[in-house]
């Protein structure tokens, strides 16, 4: 899967380093779920949002501060994204109906298209 996204995304993954694996060393895609241990993610009620989205450090660092503060206003407009919460500058709850992987495909072609 890895392979198929360095051609999908050449941009992106012409910053990252070359040795990357997976998919999770990047972005970081978890169901959302009432965590009674763990208070990290208040902010994302997963009555509201059944996902979160993660942007690594690694990834913040290879596309860049001004790249990271723009993607959030495009996510916003996704017409998949039912609702879209901003947590933190790296951190967001979504609410769609879409996979993972279409999750992650919005993600990404939004960070390509910024680069």
């Amino acid at each position: 899967m890895i392979e198929q996204l360095k051609l999908e995304y050449p941009k992106l993954f012409g910053r990252l380093p070359k040795d990357i694996s997976a998919l999770r060393y990047i972005l970081i895609i978890d169901e959302n779920f009432n965590d009674v241990d763990s208070d990290e993610f208040d902010d994302i009620d997963p009555e509201d949002f059944n996902y979160m989205v993660y942007l690594t450090d690694l990834l913040q660092e290879s596309i860049g501060k001004e790249v990271l503060q723009s993607l959030p206003e495009k996510y916003i407009k996704q017409k998949l994204f039912e609702d879209f919460h901003i947590s933190q500058k790296d951190l967001y709850g979504v609410l769609t109906k879409e996979s993972e992987d279409t999750i992650a495909k919005i993600i990404l072609d939004e960070i390509e298209d910024a680069l």
